[in-house]
């Protein structure tokens, strides 16, 4: 089931396309940012991606760095939303498996928790599409 997000649609479709834009925000802010300080310290990033015994890791780095950020650029304009919020909650899964395994320590299991919630959005999100404020609904 899908929400009725049309501009045509009731005050209640309007809503939810608010209510979606407001999310699609609230999503995009953590990958745009943590995209834009990965790419901007590949150095430091890189040899925090080797000490997880990643493979390549300044290649690793770029490579994680460009999909928070593109993924966060794109979710935020609501450009193909569905498929990017796929990619991205498979991609905030993996991460949590990858980095934050370690939940004897408190900070890693609410890490790993963040990354779940985090991931549900993105399924809700590929659920409902972007709404009408986003370049997905512009371009029909």
């Amino acid at each position: 089931m899908s929400i009725n997000t049309s501009a045509a649609g009731s005050g209640a479709a309007s809503n939810a396309s608010t209510s979606i834009l407001l999310g699609r925000v609230l999503l995009a802010v953590i990958f745009l940012l943590s995209g834009f300080g990965k790419l901007t310290a590949i150095a430091g990033t890189a040899g925090y991606f080797g000490s997880l015994g990643l493979p390549l890791p300044t290649v690793t780095a770029i490579v994680v760095g460009l999909i928070e950020l593109l993924g966060g650029l794109a979710i935020l304009v609501g450009f193909q939303t569905r498929i990017v919020a796929w990619v991205l909650a498979i991609f905030t899964v993996a991460t949590g498996l990858v980095a934050h395994m370690n939940w004897a320590d408190q900070m890693q299991m609410i890490s790993f928790l963040k990354n779940l919630a985090i991931a549900g959005g993105f399924l809700v999100l590929a659920s409902s599409g972007a709404g009408a404020y986003s370049i997905d609904a512009k371009r029909g």
